[in-house]
């Protein structure tokens, strides 16, 4: 039951030695997300020890080369080492004519579909679910048209507590209805009407778990309310506070102004990333991150970060 972020890449714009531009996968259950797919993913997906062929979807926020250039190898060594089921990419409309120019030049011999997805949303907005997952996607800030993407399990069935079952003598077709939620009701508009609340008789097995995903945005009123409360954010801090100028002019964040957000929001914590080029040491941007968002994280190549379950037992 995993809920692992692994950061591949945390680079702006030019690749650094020791930081690879944008791409993080994030570990559902064991299906393999790719979120952006900047230069030199495939090398630091075999150092991280991830499997190419498991990358389940890909999710692209835009179309600037430090999130995408990484593609075009990946999806050829897929073919290579013979992928056949289709790969699914959830990307800007933009990105539909790149697919297609890299296919026709490329794609000969493919045994897998790479299938894009356009995401176009001008709010929050569910684009791909399964069972136990549900992705949103939202638009940033940016200089050409950006996503954000939020990942959150979905709300599991309720439990039912065993000594209920005997003591209410519920039937099958009420312990489907606790399952879902709902209260029983017996004898419905009589006399003899009851209730048997679902809090006395099912509980949450475990809480679900979230996390989500800015990167390139200038800071905006909107972005932390659709992301309140996430157990994980990733929220890109290009700039220390000292090149704020600099950060406006190319919508783009500083430390303060992403721990800000995430203040805002509520969320349990905080990873940044997507470094100006113009630092080799970027550690002093965690003590600007930390004077306003105490639990955060300088994100690193080939780091992971767990997202615990938490499990319910019934009283």
């Amino acid at each position: 039951m995993n809920f692992t972020l692994n950061i591949l890449g945390t680079a702006s714009a030019l690749p650094t030695v020791g930081r690879y531009p944008s791409a993080q996968v994030l570990d559902v259950r064991g299906r393999l997300f790719l979120i952006d797919c900047g230069e030199g993913v495939q090398i630091q997906l075999r150092r991280a020890k991830l499997s190419i062929l498991k990358i389940d979807t890909i999710f692209i926020t835009h179309l600037h080369g430090d999130h995408t250039f990484g593609i075009f190898g990946l999806l050829s060594t897929m073919s290579m080492l013979g992928r056949k089921a289709p790969l699914h990419i959830y990307a800007p409309a933009a990105f539909g004519k790149v697919l297609e120019d890299f296919m026709a030049s490329f794609g000969d011999g493919f045994k897998f579909e790479p299938v894009h997805h356009t995401v176009k949303t001008e709010g929050p907005e569910m684009i791909f679910g399964t069972r136990t997952l549900e992705v949103y996607a939202f638009p940033l800030k940016h200089r050409i048209e950006t996503y954000g993407y939020l990942f959150r399990e979905t709300v599991p069935m309720m439990n039912i507590r065993k000594e209920a079952i005997v003591k209410y003598g519920l039937s099958l077709s009420e312990i489907a209805i606790l399952k879902r939620g709902e209260d029983v009701v017996r004898n419905p508009g009589t006399d003899e009407e009851t209730v048997i609340a679902n809090a006395d008789a099912a509980y949450r097995p475990y809480e679900p778990r979230s996390f989500a995903y800015c990167s390139d945005t200038a800071p905006f009123d909107k972005l932390a309310g659709w992301i309140k409360g996430v157990d994980l954010l990733y929220h890109e801090a290009t700039f220390p506070v000292a090149f704020a100028d600099v950060a406006g002019l190319t919508c783009h964040s500083t430390t303060e102004q992403a721990a800000e957000c995430a203040k805002m929001a509520g969320v349990k914590k905080l990873v940044i990333g997507h470094y100006s080029s113009r630092f080799k040491d970027v550690s002093f941007y965690l003590d600007e991150v930390k004077r306003i968002f105490p639990d955060a994280v300088l994100g690193q190549e080939r780091m992971s970060i767990d997202i615990p379950l938490v499990r319910y037992c019934p009283k």
